[in-house]
Formats: structure tokens, sequence, C-alpha cells
């Protein structure tokens, strides 16, 4: 009887946790593994960091080995050709052409070592840079995934939120019609009343298929970042307290999303490669000097002399280049890289400028709905007792059945908007971190603390 109850538990516990409600980092944590995005910004992180050692090759010694083969046939044709010849001995010979092969087998082994090409320095420390911009890059992918996740998690909790309000609603509506329809029956509500509350009931039933669908979409946009279907999500604590943006002035945020932005530093280092990048044009009017050496040995058989050879030959020195006339396309290069270096000047103080509009508009949004939150907690109040008087008033006689329906839509109109100003409030200090390039994966602690957990 043991091992039957046992079992029991045990299944009864892995039920219990697969019944739990996920968090936010949970989430998160499903996005780093699933997320086409991020793992796209990851593949580019990886392929920007070859930059540098591909810049720096041009500038190291180069080794190769050359070799070939060749047969020839010769044909060798004595002056004498037809005559005879007559030995010493008395023996007589009629001399004939005669058909030689001569192989030639050559190997080569060449080293050169840049001693002075200024374009390929410029090329490596334009890598240098370029894997920079790769690296601040991911990390703007990784702050937007955050955002990305933050704003999915909390658009499906909204999206729940407004379901459980109209669901709430319509059962209060069908209440009221039910008793609306009582009343009229017995004669002491006019038929007004109850047509007054069927219009109620059937509105709050077109918006219940309205926020199921919503609710589907907004799981949908989840799902395309985390890669499975999502479960179900931890909300957030009742009567969460939201805290302000620390610092509390809105000059550092501002000044911070200038210099620290994440779009800010890539356009500023898009603006070193330009400037960089003249520099290398401008090379084209310069000489260069190399190192080389080489050492080469042929080896040759089959001579008409009969038998073979092998002659190898060594060299060191320098190489130079001085370029004279290229039909002005080093010219043409240098006016096109100082027009492109004036526009990533002027892109980058556009995206300066719109990191900090964009601080500008978080740090308001969380004040605001800070603000909005404490007013809207207040008409919660309110409006829970305007409801209750209205329905005592109803039952006395000096409320009709429509002043019942208005505060009933009220309260749940007031309570969905309560939710929805939490949760932007939430991202808005999300989003003034990404703005000001300080968020971090730790920013999702304190917000997954005000989730039930």
């Amino acid at each position: 009887m043991q091992k039957p109850l046992i079992a029991a538990l045990i299944a009864s516990a892995f039920v219990s946790l697969n019944a739990q409600a996920a968090d936010l980092i949970q989430v998160y944590q499903q996005a780093l593994a699933n997320d086409a995005v991020y793992a796209s910004a990851r593949a580019s992180l990886a392929a920007g960091r070859e930059r540098v050692p591909q810049g720096r090759a041009a500038l190291l010694p180069s080794v190769g080995l050359t070799g070939s083969f060749a047969r020839n046939d010769n044909t060798f044709s004595p002056f004498n050709e037809g005559n005879t010849i007559t030995s010493p001995t008395g023996v007589t010979t009629v001399v004939g052409r005669t058909g030689v092969p001569v192989n030639s087998n050559q190997m080569t082994l060449a080293l050169s070592q840049p001693l002075f090409r200024w374009d390929r320095w410029q090329t490596y420390e334009q890598s240098k840079l370029q894997q920079a911009v790769t690296e601040a890059q991911f990390a703007q992918a990784q702050q937007d995934l955050i955002t990305r996740v933050s704003q999915a998690y909390f658009d499906v909790l909204a999206a729940q939120d407004t379901l459980e309000s109209t669901r709430a609603q319509k059962s209060a509506t069908t209440e009221q019609l039910a008793s609306a329809k009582r009343n009229f029956e017995v004669g002491t509500q006019t038929i007004t009343d109850t047509h007054e509350a069927q219009a109620a009931y059937d509105l709050v039933v077109a918006q219940e298929f309205a926020a199921l669908n919503d609710l589907e979409n907004k799981k949908s946009a989840l799902q395309a970042i985390i890669g499975t279907a999502p479960a179900a999500l931890a909300p957030l604590k009742p009567g969460v307290a939201l805290a302000s943006p620390q610092p509390a002035l809105i000059d550092p945020w501002v000044t911070s999303a200038e210099n620290q932005n994440y779009g800010v530093q890539v356009s500023q280092l898009s603006l070193e490669l330009a400037k960089r990048d003249i520099q290398r044009n401008r090379a084209g009017h310069l000489p260069t000097l190399d190192l080389v050496a080489s050492s080469s040995r042929v080896k040759t058989s089959g001579q008409v002399t009969g038998g073979s050879g092998t002659r190898s030959d060594n060299a060191i020195g320098v190489q130079w280049a001085i370029p004279i006339f290229n039909g002005f396309a080093v010219t043409s290069r240098v006016r096109e890289s100082i027009a492109l270096e004036d526009k990533a000047r002027n892109d980058l103080e556009s995206t300066r400028r719109n990191a900090a509009q964009l601080a500008r508009q978080s740090y308001l949004g969380v004040n605001s709905g800070l603000a909005q939150v404490r007013a809207l907690e207040a008409a919660e109040v309110s409006s829970q007792s305007a409801l209750d008087s209205n329905k005592l008033g109803y039952q006395v006689g000096v409320r009709i059945n429509i002043d019942v329906l208005n505060a009933q839509r009220q309260l749940y109109s007031t309570r969905r908007d309560l939710s929805r100003a939490r949760y932007d409030t939430i991202m808005n200090g999300l989003r003034l971190k990404a703005a000001s390039g300080s968020l971090r994966e730790e920013d999702l602690v304190p917000v997954n603390n005000l989730l039930v957990k």
C-alpha cells in the first residue's frame, strides 16, 4: 500500500510543479535560449570578433611555396647530319637526328614582410573599431531582449486583466438583466430597464470576444520570442508599490543617454571608422616598402649532354613601389570618404538627440505613471463605493437599473486602467535604463519581486 501512495504523492508533486506560474526571469531565460533575434546578434558578435585577426594578418609576414614540373621533348640535329664518319679503327657510321627529352622540376619558397603600407595599418585599426561596433550592437541586442520580453510578458498580463474584468462585468450584467426581468414581470419596473440591461449584456459579450482574441494575439507575440507556447504567467501582487527612478532628477539620465547609450556608442565608432577610411584611401598616394626573400631550386635531367643538374638561388632584399598616376581614382575615393565622414557625424548627432529624447520621455512616463497609479487607486475605492451606493439605492427604489450598470462599468474600467498604468510604469522604468545604457539582466530581479510567487 505504501508504494502506490508514494507514487501518487510524486505524481501530485509533478502536477503542482507544472501548475506553477512562470515568472519574468524564467520567461527571460527561455528567450535567451530560443529567441531568433538574440541568436542572430550572438552570431554577429562571433563573426565580428574575427575582424581583428583578419586586419592584423595583412601586417604579418606571408610565406608561400610554389613549384612546377615540365617535360620538354627536344630534337638535337648535328651539323654533319647525313654524312659518314670514319673512326680511327676504320668503322664508318652515318650521323642522323637524335631526340632527347628534358625534365625540369622547380620549387620556390618566398617570404614577404610589409615594412611600410599605410593602408594596411589603417585597415588594422578599422578592424578593432569594427569589433567594438559588433560588441556594442550585441549589448544593445541584450537590452532589446530584456525590454521585448518584459513588454510581451506584461502585454499578456494586461490582456488577461482585461478579459477577467470583462467576464466579471458580464457576470454582474447577467445578474442585473435577470433582476430587471423579474421586476418587470412583477410590475415594479418598466420594460425600459430590461432593454437597458439587455443592451449592456450584449455589449459586454462582444467585448469578451474581443478580449479573448487580444489575449491570444499577445500570447502569440510572447511565443515568437520564447519559442514555445507560454504557460501561466505570474501576475503582479495586489496593491503593489512601485518605486520612483533613482536618481530623481532628469538631467543625469539625459546626460547618460547622450554618452552611454549603445546606439550612440555605435554611431561614435562609425564616425571613427569613417575617419580611418579617409586615411586608408589617402594611402593610395603613398609609396610602399616590403621586405622580400626567396629561395628557389631547379633540377633538370635528360639534357642533350646526358646526366642531370641542380641549381639553387637565394635572394633577400627590399621592394618598393611609388604610385604616379591612376586616373584620379584615389582622389575620388578620398572625396567620397570625406562625404561619408560628414554623414557619420550627422548620424551621431541625430542618434544622440534621439537617445536624449527617449530618456526624457521614459523619465516623464515613469513619474506620470506613478501619479496616475495613485489617482487610479483612489478612483478604484471611489468607484467601489459608488457601486455599493447605487446597488443600495436600486434596492430601495431611488436608483434605476442603468445607474447600477454605469457604476459597474466604471469600476471595472478603473481596475483595468489601473493594471495597465502599473505595467506601463514598470516598462517606462526599464526603457529609461535602456536609454541611458545601464539596463542589465540584474534589473529584472526587482521587477520579478513584484510578481506573485
